[in-house]
């Protein structure tokens, strides 16, 4: 007996078709601003179509996965409650998430309405939808655990490119490699591309992330999770980190 794929039927007023010239026109818009995160929702909107959808069948073939899927937390949501980021133990996931809040002043929340700025409904009662938001939300949880900080452009365009080896979602390859060329333009060097390269590579060595139970991860010894994750140290990007920093380029 032969297993059929899952009919891959997309969210309801959602494109399945990659908008090129969309992406594009995003994509320069991002490279002018990298605070301009409207336009990453916007490229990844463009390029990712049907990406979600293989990811959530991704999700339930995984050992606990369907149970993931089952509940169907909101973490934007969780990850909002002042009590909740406040319950974790020293030395875990979630206290170097709170740290990492506290550092750069991002929220959850806020992740979530720049996703919404084009008014584009976000909150569809769909599974793959589910899927979308959920992967949006653990983007900053990925930055703890990668050691990939959420300084502009290295930091981000190393952990798209392990984005991309994880989810295989074009939107994420499409940014690592404008931010790539963009730096060798200003640089004159290959280390950005290099340590974005490392990122793609860590996210290939990596356990697949997004099959992970965050509600349970977030009170784990973060040490530990790494190990259990084979998430390796991004040495050449705090390599590039420091020499950018010698070189007065870290904003490009």
């Amino acid at each position: 007996m032969t297993q059929t794929q899952p009919q891959m039927l997309p969210v309801p007023g959602t494109v399945t078709r990659r908008d090129w010239k969309s992406a594009w026109i995003a994509l320069r818009k991002l490279l002018h601003d990298g605070n301009d995160t409207v336009q990453v929702f916007r490229i990844m909107r463009a390029l990712n179509a049907g990406n979600g959808a293989l990811n959530y069948h991704r999700l339930l073939d995984t050992p606990g996965g369907g149970r993931i899927a089952f509940r169907r937390t909101e973490l934007a949501q969780l990850f909002s409650d002042p009590d909740y980021v406040a319950s974790f133990r020293p030395g875990t996931v979630g206290a170097a998430y709170r740290d990492f809040l506290s550092r750069t002043g991002y929220t959850a929340m806020g992740l979530a309405e720049v996703s919404q700025a084009d008014n584009v409904p976000h909150d569809a009662e769909h599974p793959y939808a589910w899927f979308g938001r959920r992967e949006r939300d653990i983007h900053d949880i990925w930055h703890v655990l990668t050691g990939y900080q959420a300084d502009e452009p290295l930091g981000e365009a190393c952990l798209v490119a392990f984005s991309y080896a994880q989810t295989r979602g074009l939107g994420w390859a499409a940014i690592a490699l404008g931010a790539s060329l963009k730096a060798r333009r200003v640089t004159g060097s290959w280390m950005f591309a290099r340590a974005v390269i490392e990122g793609y590579r860590n996210g290939k060595r990596a356990t697949w992330l997004s099959g992970q139970d965050y509600e349970q991860l977030m009170h784990e010894p973060i040490d530990s999770v790494r190990r259990r994750l084979c998430i390796p140290d991004p040495v050449r990007y705090r390599e590039t980190q420091a020499a950018l920093a010698a070189m007065g380029k870290t904003g490009l």
